[in-house]
């Protein structure tokens, strides 16, 4: 049976790992970048802001996530930024606190194996709960080939939230704007017996329950 591991990236043969599988989806593959070496800093710690994992199937790295904490939600005028009706930064700020998920990607023969997508959003999930981070923040690319826009609305409950036209990645196509309030998907989901929903879960039910209940404690107090 196919043994997948993921792991926060800390020294540097997980950041060859990351490098191997950015290069064959961002550089060689979509030619969004010029140099999968320079999107990972050679040093690597726990006290910078943002976190890099890197799941492998079989000890082979096959998908990589970047979480970036407190993201500036106000982007470059340059973007051509668009949010929904009713949507603007203050509102973003007044729901809680934002990790941006940035640089997903699965390796293209494992594309198909939704688990490692899953155990990667498992381990941004339990690390973002652990620091009191209540929402994600991403783009999705608009009509490109493999874009997760579907499994982060049906799957997740992303919701989107606007649009921007351009990027820090070299791809044409528009960028959708996504967020995810943590503990409201848990909420949804808690009691599922979705084999995709366990595997999202699994091993941080306790963590997340204790968020929530605190929320309900912290929302009666108001």
């Amino acid at each position: 049976m196919s043994a997948i591991t993921v792991q926060r990236v800390l020294d540097s043969e997980d950041r060859q790992g990351v490098i191997t599988v950015i290069e064959q989806v961002f550089q060689n593959e979509k030619n969004w970048i010029s140099s999968a070496q320079s999107q990972i800093p050679e040093e690597l710690s726990e006290g910078q802001p943002f976190s890099w994992f890197l799941a492998r199937l079989n000890g082979r790295p096959v998908g990589v996530l970047r979480l970036l904490y407190d993201p500036p939600l106000a982007l470059p005028d340059e973007y051509q930024v668009t949010f929904m009706p009713g949507i603007d930064i203050d509102y973003l700020k007044q729901l809680g606190q934002y990790v941006e998920i940035g640089r997903f990607m699965i390796a293209g023969e494992y594309r198909r194996n939704h688990r490692i997508a899953l155990r990667l959003m498992r381990a941004a999930t339990e690390e973002v709960v652990g620091r009191d981070y209540t929402h994600f923040i991403t783009d999705v690319f608009e009509n490109e080939p493999h874009s997760p826009l579907n499994f982060h609305t049906r799957v997740l409950g992303f919701e989107v939230i606007g649009r921007h036209l351009f990027g820090d990645l070299n791809c044409s196509s528009t960028r959708i704007i996504l967020t995810l309030d943590i503990l409201k998907l848990y909420s949804r989901v808690k009691d599922s017996r979705s084999r995709i929903y366990r595997e999202l879960t699994e091993g941080i039910h306790s963590l997340l329950e204790c968020k929530r209940r605190k929320l309900l404690t912290d929302m009666t107090k108001q």
